[in-house]
């Protein structure tokens, strides 16, 4: 079935689709980083960035994009260019692909839609900045990312720098247990907050190689567990910001955002854009640097499957 989808639905360049026939290391990378993560230019310099460090560390880079209606494995120069200037892209999970496909729509993939396109192109590892999670107040809102459920139920690794402390961390942890993905630490026994390297809770697991965690990823693919990784990967401690400054500057986008009514999908581009905003700049450079340590781990994981 994997393979009938591939043909029919999935564009896959040349170099992702050749490197993947001969076995290579293959990193998938998501867009909604470029569509909905950074204004223009950070955002193409970014992901030009983000797809150097992949190939310095061995590996080839696969960033995923609908085009025109079209899903694509792999972007060119041109390609990625474009997406980064095209304002009408909008973003989508996992469950929008049919229909912005269907309308001939440009979308940036969410970490679920990266996810479950990475699966049928058969790309085991894929870097992100962090996941999606429990919103403060879900108890009410029932506001829960569609990303944990994919974790739940497709095998794609994902390495990432936890979860924003806009989230409600403990009950994101509580959600990824109950639907059985393992929580991985790269060297670290507690889970990070993204801007920072620390969140007061636990990761199910510390693993301090990239070997080791490649050998994870296998033997839970061999034990047919149909479940993701999740790899935390704490932000270089140079890059990271102070738990306090930061969760300050969080709280105020946050209260911004509730005063405003935004909510589900909007939320995380207003938040991201309005802590730039209030940190001066200070939280982009730092979501910057997250992203290329984990693109630069993922590589690393992804040589080491390539060698099993």
């Amino acid at each position: 079935m994997a393979e009938a989808l591939n043909s029919s639905l999935l564009r896959i360049s040349d170099e992702v689709r050749e490197a993947l026939a001969r076995g290579a290391a293959v990193v998938a990378l998501e867009s909604t980083i470029i569509s909905h993560g950074m204004p223009y230019p950070e955002n193409l310099a970014t992901a030009r960035s983000v797809e150097d460090v992949v190939r310095d560390h061995g590996a080839i880079p696969a960033t995923i994009a609908v085009i025109a209606g079209e899903i694509r494995v792999g972007l060119d120069a041109d390609l990625l260019d474009s997406f980064a200037q095209n304002q009408q892209v909008v973003k989508a999970s996992s469950r929008d692909l049919a229909a912005v496909m269907v309308r001939g729509q440009s979308a940036g993939t969410t970490v679920s839609a990266t996810m479950r396109i990475a699966e049928l192109a058969g790309i085991r590892i894929f870097a992100t900045g962090g996941v999606g999670g429990v919103h403060r107040g879900a108890e009410s809102t029932f506001d829960i990312s569609a990303d944990l459920t994919e974790l739940g139920q497709t095998g794609t690794a994902v390495v990432c720098a936890g979860v924003k402390s806009i989230l409600d961390i403990p009950k994101t942890l509580e959600v990824l247990e109950t639907q059985r993905v393992p929580v991985i630490g790269y060297a670290t026994d507690e889970f990070p907050a993204f801007f920072s390297r620390t969140s007061g809770e636990k990761v199910d697991h510390r693993l301090d190689s990239p070997a080791d965690i490649a050998g994870a990823i296998h033997l839970h693919r061999q034990l047919g567990s149909g479940t993701g990784l999740l790899i935390a990967n704490p932000i270089p401690e140079a890059d990271a910001l102070a738990s306090a400054d930061i969760d300050a500057t969080i709280e105020a986008a946050v209260r911004e955002a509730e005063e405003k009514g935004i909510a589900r999908k909007e939320v995380t581009p207003f938040l991201l854009q309005r802590i730039n905003e209030l940190s001066e700049g200070v939280s982009l450079r730092a979501n910057i640097a997250l992203i290329r340590n984990n693109a630069a781990l993922a590589a690393q994981i992804a040589v080491a499957l390539a060698g099993r």
